[in-house]
């Protein structure tokens, strides 16, 4: 449950749905409004204190991805995309556009709020880095300040590729990062898209970071997408 003062912005025309989603807010404590159109959410989120907005693609004004593409050009307020397209390139989309999540219809409620917490802890996390000098996963730990990775105490021995592509993930724990983000952020935006070059990476890093690199439990493979630093324990 909501222990803060929280306030989500649920943008979802489909009556049924929206009164869903509020049902599950108002029963953790959540703040929240509900809207259904595009424009009203902008507009809300301009004129409120929204701290997350949980969205809808399919909004009868213009299209979510729209809403997302407008939002991030003056805000890093967390996005939570609920949708019943399920093309991996529609997720892929939403998510280079800057949504920090995305929800397959139909979904529980139990999901919605595991998937909210990640996105509060992460913008939290997010917010405070300025100062953060590490970070943990399970036995896996980063060391920004001297440039250094450890699992179970004992320094692992990265290329400077595989660091920066680790402290990627870590600077973004539990978002999906799709690949081309993540090609664009480590190698820059005039190496195109090669995946070859990124899953060669991420193998070497893997063979290095997981016990067993073909069941990995530290960084997952969103297929279709991209891959996913689990959440810190």
């Amino acid at each position: 449950m909501s222990t803060f003062n929280e306030m989500i912005l649920v943008v979802e025309d489909d009556p049924q749905i929206r009164n869903f989603l509020c049902y599950t807010l108002h029963n953790e404590n959540f703040n929240y409004l509900s809207v259904g159109t595009a424009q009203t959410a902008l507009n809300t989120i301009v004129s409120e204190q929204v701290d997350l907005v949980i969205l809808d693609l399919g909004l009868p004004d213009f299209d979510g991805l729209d809403v997302i593409k407008k939002v991030r050009e003056w805000s890093d307020v967390p996005i939570i995309v609920v949708s019943a397209r399920d093309q991996d390139k529609e997720k892929a989309n939403a998510l280079d556009l800057g949504a920090d999540d995305y929800l397959t219809k139909p979904f529980s409620a139990t999901e919605l709020m595991a998937r909210i917490r990640v996105a509060f802890r992460h913008y939290y996390k997010t917010s405070s880095s300025a100062i953060q000098t590490k970070a943990r996963v399970g036995d896996l730990e980063i060391d920004y300040d001297k440039r250094l990775v450890s699992l179970k105490g004992k320094v692992v021995h990265t290329t400077p590729m595989e660091y920066k592509l680790l402290a990627l993930f870590f600077r973004n724990m539990g978002k999906v990062l799709t690949t081309k983000f993540i090609i664009k952020e480590v190698w820059g935006t005039a190496y195109g898209n090669d995946t070859q070059a990124l899953r060669t990476l991420m193998a070497g890093l893997r063979r290095k970071i997981e016990e067993t690199p073909a069941q990995p439990e530290y960084i997952i493979t969103e297929i279709g997408v991209g891959y996913r630093l689990v959440e810190g324990q």
